[in-house]
């Protein structure tokens, strides 16, 4: 019989509205086994492991995903799976976090959460709590169907990696549009079995938890002034994500292009991401790109905005070099791009 692990570090799905107050707040995971008596039904042994805070997502943060991946590591070898209860608003940071941080994953890891309470009527959250499961623990010849770390949400499972929160109202909260769904749930579930991940060497996990967080951010808009663009530029960090138009481009302006090789030449790494949701970076396509790649800028081709900072902290904790660190943004890693 498999064994999976159940880690709540809060959210809706675990919260309750305050009768007088009618504010939500969190309960425990007891509490929300007593509104899923059908958890037993499920053919598998259940452990939890609850945090001692609970927290909201707002306030998730790389100490919390060095925890996680700890978690993981000490309950590895114990454990057919893993399902992260984990609030929505920044599900697809951890879920990407994770999926760079832990190297050779065999096993799969579930992140899973509610747009309502699990104690309201018409809550999605039993559904999506007991699909996580029935997916964490889902193996064919022996082998997890799925060793990816993942977002289910809404019927269908999602590299956690390839996916963001579009819709704050609809239970349909995320969406990949650069990468299929990995698994869809309806009367069966059914497995893009072309699409998944499998690692090389099963038995080697691999943790990483240098995280390094001086990432700023850089979004482009018409009329953007040199003053804001040297701002950003001359932070204290070490990496900036870059969010473009269309394919990548920026305005061709002297002073933009300058400003841009200046934080290069003095050691920061910068990394070209469309603020498009749909479709990839082209570095050269057009003349507003061609200069950005001359200098250096590096490519993000189709990876999401949460994907694209995680990767950036982990890959700056793993290299003070920056053109390695460009060479492993530019190369896909744990599925999360499509080098075209």
């Amino acid at each position: 019989m498999s064994q999976i692990l159940i880690i709540y570090t809060g959210g809706t799905i675990g919260m309750m509205s305050d009768p007088v107050t009618k504010v939500l707040k969190p309960i425990n995971f007891e509490q929300i086994m007593d509104n899923v008596p059908e958890l037993e039904k499920l053919n598998c042994r259940i452990k939890v492991h609850s945090f001692d805070e609970i927290i909201d997502s707002s306030n998730m943060n790389p100490e919390i995903w060095s925890e996680l991946a700890g978690l993981i590591q000490s309950n590895y070898h114990d454990n057919d799976g893993f399902v992260i209860l984990h609030g929505s608003d920044t599900m697809a940071y951890t879920a990407s976090a994770l999926s760079f941080m832990l190297e050779n994953l065999g096993k799969p890891i579930i992140f899973t959460g509610s747009q309502l309470p699990i104690s309201a009527i018409r809550t999605d959250a039993k559904e999506n709590l007991m699909t996580a499961i029935e997916i964490a623990k889902a193996k064919k010849n022996d082998r997890a169907r799925v060793p990816e770390v993942c977002i289910y949400f809404d019927y269908k499972l999602f590299r956690g990696n390839r996916a963001f929160k579009y819709n704050s109202s609809k239970f349909e909260a995320f969406r990949s549009p650069n990468y299929p769904i990995l698994a869809e749930s309806g009367v069966h579930l059914r497995f893009s079995v072309n699409d998944i991940r499998h690692p090389e060497d099963e038995s080697a996990l691999i943790i990483h938890n240098n995280l390094v967080s001086d990432v700023g951010v850089l979004k482009l808009y018409p009329g953007i002034s040199p003053k804001v663009v040297e701002n950003i530029l001359s932070a204290d960090v070490r990496g900036i994500v870059m969010e473009t138009f269309g394919a990548g481009n920026t305005t061709t302006d002297a002073w933009f292009i300058d400003l841009l090789k200046n934080a290069i030449d003095s050691g920061k790494v910068i990394l070209d991401i469309s603020q498009c949701k749909v479709g990839t970076v082209e570095l050269g396509r057009y003349e507003t790109s061609k200069h950005l790649k001359d200098i250096g800028v590096a490519n993000g081709y189709d990876m999401t905005f949460e994907a694209a900072v995680t990767k950036m902290m982990y890959l700056l904790g793993q290299s003070d070099n920056p053109a390695q660190v460009r060479e492993w943004l530019e190369t896909d890693l744990r599925g999360e791009l499509t080098v075209s």
